[in-house]
């Protein structure tokens, strides 16, 4: 955790919030009996930041319920959203690799609950656990692709292909794996990661139901056909 105050607040995980730490399940059992004494959950009220550009890392953390944003320095130009970060997302292994400050914000969206995992048992783990630096190595490989495919569609103007890819990118089942099919957002949240109003999402939502990409429902969006959605961002980026 990035600040005192929320290390005040942490406690251990449920057992029910284990079950839903995915890399747990690949660790040898010392790997995961060091993993599991180590991990504190906290809850982060909507609007409170959690990670701070410019301040040292000390966890490794994860989503269990709720939504984060990663953005930059409002401060200093234009806001940007980089990502949103849903349930079952663990972030910030770059930063930790690197031992350096943050270079972005991360900001809750709405009541979250964060774990982490300490510094000390991070790079432990990465000292000792094959199974542990295998997580590690599909986790970089899946980010960078979708940092890359990101870049391409935000050159784009065409709302509905930025709601589109959003969409896409919180869906990943890899990165994501605690979405499921049914991702709990409201119109407004996801017009921040998106940059767009609540209305434009609205209408864009509304015609990626039409071609039957997704379902609007009451307090989310459920994906019918994941490929199909990818398809409508990639046909967008060729016809530009």
């Amino acid at each position: 955790m990035s600040s005192n105050s929320l290390r005040a607040r942490a406690r251990p995980l449920s057992a029910a919030e284990l079950a839903d730490v995915h890399w747990l399940r690949a660790l040898r059992a010392e790997e995961r009996e060091r993993a599991v004494g180590d991990l504190r959950a906290v809850e982060v009220a909507a609007g409170e930041i959690l990670c701070r550009i410019g301040r040292p890392p000390t966890h490794w953390l994860g989503v269990i319920d709720g939504l984060l944003k990663m953005s930059n320095d409002s401060s200093v130009g234009a806001p940007i959203t980089f990502t949103g970060v849903p349930p079952g997302a663990w972030f910030g292994e770059g930063t930790l690799l690197k031992r350096e400050p943050y270079r972005y914000n991360i900001q809750a969206l709405r009541a979250t609950t964060v774990a982490g995992l300490s510094q000390e048992t991070f790079h432990w783990l990465l000292d000792t656990s094959i199974p542990f630096n295998r997580f590690m190595l599909h986790q970089f490989n899946e980010r960078l692709g979708q940092f890359i495919a990101a870049r391409e569609i935000d050159r784009l103007t065409d709302a509905d292909s930025r709601v589109a890819r959003s969409l896409a990118a919180l869906f990943h089942p890899v990165l994501y794996p605690g979405v499921g099919g049914l991702l709990r957002i409201t119109q407004q949240e996801l017009g921040y990661l998106v940059g767009l109003s609540r209305q434009r999402v609205n209408e864009a939502l509304h015609a990626l139901q039409e071609k039957g990409c997704i379902r609007i429902e009451y307090g989310g969006v459920r994906v019918l056909d994941l490929e199909g959605l990818r398809r409508h961002v990639a046909r967008t980026g060729e016809a530009s």
